[in-house]
């Protein structure tokens, strides 16, 4: 059950991500993988900022998830629209 959970939240967190990074979505597996390491990129920068709830752990993930894609933007030397 923990992993579908980690499933579900990454998901959540790289669409909600996708979202605010000025509307680039990578589709439902790579919105999955990008909130599962924004989670941890979020919780490595953050810790338990936002608390330990499932609240938490999506604004946490979310956080990630834009560090990453900004990340990726900077890499790609191309704009993710």
């Amino acid at each position: 059950m923990g992993i579908l959970w980690t499933l579900i939240i990454g998901a959540i967190a790289g669409w909600l991500g996708s979202l605010i990074f000025r509307g680039y979505g990578l589709g439902l597996l790579g919105n999955i993988i990008v909130g599962i390491i924004g989670g941890f990129i979020g919780y490595w920068l953050l810790g338990s900022l936002f608390g330990t709830a499932i609240i938490g752990q999506i604004l946490t993930g979310a956080v990630g998830a834009i560090i990453l894609l900004a990340i990726i933007n900077l890499v790609s030397g191309r704009r993710l629209d």
